[in-house]
């Protein structure tokens, strides 16, 4: 999504939306310069801005907004089937939280967002419970990549190879918390992986929606996130890319990840509380790796295993128009 007419939330089916239509980071108070420094930062409501030029103050309140926003819509909605996407800016670059969180964490700034992001969720769960759609709400929270520790000595990503921008499981694998009371039984735990896309057509599946006439990369994932007996991810294969590059390819079953050769950057300084560090450029091979056996990828496998190697290649390289556009 995004503030061209054709990207708003209402263009994409929703029938009511309120905040920013683009990263914080794309922003004139951004600590690190930016080429896209010259926007200003609006705060959309609905089909219409509601404020042109976000100060730093009125950032310091948006997961506030959001939560708020979030439990009026439950409030008001409860009695209907609905769907609410909660996209926080927080804890992306520039920081920002409000008042009542500010020190509260005894930690630093970055400590203080990630406290108010958890009340927030809180207030959203306490919402369902209150209006009694708690048991049979699919309630998912996630992340859309690895951490970004150049702006933070606060977060890590141990024991995964690299971070965010980068195609190591480091920078693309995040943690998924699904409740489901009515569907999924407390306490359990899958080993397989899916991707994001994956949710449009497993909650399409879950409300009896047909999905759309034209190609989606997802497929539905409903066995695997209530982790029936036996389950497994029905993709083949994933692409992995970081928008820089078309970094490589990984099974749906997530025992194989070829990377085919491309540069990336590796952190050299990490920086603090939103404050950039520095990086410097690294490349890697024509490199298999067994992630099973070898989930933090330090050992290149792809002499021992250069059927597979060539199977996952061949599989990349047909789908790179598909996946990839080169950049001039």
């Amino acid at each position: 999504m995004g503030d061209h007419e054709e990207t708003r939330p209402p263009a994409k089916g929703f029938d009511e939306s309120s905040g920013l239509m683009y990263s914080n980071d794309m922003w004139k108070h951004h600590p690190q310069s930016r080429n896209f420094d010259k926007f200003e930062l609006q705060f959309w409501k609905n089909d219409e801005i509601e404020i042109d030029d976000v100060t730093p103050e009125q950032q310091r309140n948006l997961t506030t907004w959001y939560a708020e926003h979030a439990v009026d819509f439950i409030e008001r909605n409860a009695d209907n089937p609905f769907f609410l996407y909660v996209p926080h800016n927080m804890p992306h670059v520039p920081l920002f939280c409000s008042d009542k969180f500010e020190g509260k964490s005894g930690e630093g700034l970055y400590a203080d967002v990630m406290m108010e992001i958890d009340w927030s969720v809180g207030r959203i769960m306490d919402a369902l419970e209150r209006k009694g759609v708690a048991d049979d709400t699919v309630f998912v929270f996630t992340s859309d990549n690895g951490p970004w520790v150049s702006y933070g000595n606060h977060a890590g990503y141990t024991p995964y190879r690299e971070a965010k921008g980068t195609g190591f499981d480091g920078g693309t694998r995040s943690a998924c918390v699904i409740k489901y009371p009515n569907g999924i039984p407390a306490g359990q735990r899958s080993d397989q992986a899916f991707c994001s896309v994956d949710l449009l057509p497993t909650f399409a599946k879950l409300a009896g929606a047909e999905l759309p006439d034209y190609k989606i990369d997802g497929v539905d994932v409903y066995d695997v996130i209530t982790c029936q007996p036996d389950a497994t991810n029905p993709h083949e294969y994933y692409p992995v890319s970081t928008g820089r590059n078309f970094d490589g390819v990984v099974s749906g079953d997530g025992k194989w990840k070829l990377h085919l050769p491309h540069s990336y950057r590796t952190l050299v300084r990490a920086g603090n509380d939103g404050e950039p560090g520095e990086y410097e450029t690294a490349n890697i091979e024509l490199s298999l790796f067994d992630m099973e056996n070898d989930p933090y990828e330090t050992t290149n496998v792809i002499d021992q295993h250069p059927e597979i190697a060539q199977k996952l290649q061949a599989w990349a390289e047909s789908h790179r128009d598909r996946w990839w556009v080169e950049r001039n």
